[in-house]
């Protein structure tokens, strides 16, 4: 894969108010995802909740034939235009992470049913070596039992703007995805991987798949 040829994903990892949970996956459900998808360029969106205590439990992740996607006019549109349901959402939700960027590791094949993430800070990005190092590693993961795929969102901070009014706008980090068939399994390698980094175990996060809509899925007619 080269900088080329790289997908782009885009990363929303938030926290929403209890009171409004149910209205915000409904939303999500009902009418954000499909709208996404429907954008030239979106290939599919992923939602997940967390497994385990966290402080963001939500995860939708909506990949993209290219970086470029995010540029597009179709998409500028559609960002400058939010619905009315989704402008209300906003204001509910919590310490939103809002992240877009290129997929500039993906290995393995497949989809999995558990996925494990974790941030790579910018600084520690930023030392040499470290891209390749963690490449090499992620390839490694994907051939121990039960993992099936592993990823690495570089982040476009530029890109990357805030939906939400308390969001803080994100650094050229990235975040390391792990995908399993269990969800022990994701957890611990990824929480192998994060410490091998010098980071902390505790702030690996362990979510299950809720639901996958892809863009051919939108034209699927009743027979």
């Amino acid at each position: 894969m080269t900088s080329e040829t790289a997908r782009g994903l885009l990363c929303i990892w938030t926290d929403i108010d209890p009171a409004h949970e149910a209205d915000f996956n409904r939303w999500y459900d009902r009418e954000h995802m499909q709208e996404r998808v429907a954008i030239p360029g979106f290939q599919n969106a992923r939602r997940f909740a967390a497994s385990q205590p966290c402080p963001r439990p939500y995860l939708a992740l909506y990949y993209t034939d290219s970086l470029d996607v995010f540029r597009s006019e179709a998409y500028a549109r559609a960002f400058a235009n939010q619905t009315p349901w989704s402008l209300e959402n906003f204001k509910r939700m919590r310490g939103t992470q809002r992240r877009v960027g290129k997929l500039s590791v993906e290995t393995g094949a497949g989809e999995g049913g558990a996925l494990a993430l974790f941030n790579v800070p910018a600084s520690l990005l930023a030392q040499p070596g470290t891209t390749a190092r963690l490449a090499e590693s992620l390839r490694m993961l994907t051939e121990a039992d039960d993992v099936v795929c592993a990823t690495m969102l570089e982040t476009d901070p530029a890109l990357s703007t805030p939906v939400t009014a308390d969001a803080v706008p994100a650094p050229a980090d990235a975040l390391i995805m792990v995908e399993a068939t269990r969800a022990d399994a994701a957890l611990r390698h990824a929480a192998t991987l994060s410490t091998s980094l010098g980071l902390p175990e505790d702030a690996v996060y362990s979510f299950q798949a809720l639901w996958r809509l892809a863009s051919t899925d939108l034209f699927r007619k009743e027979t």
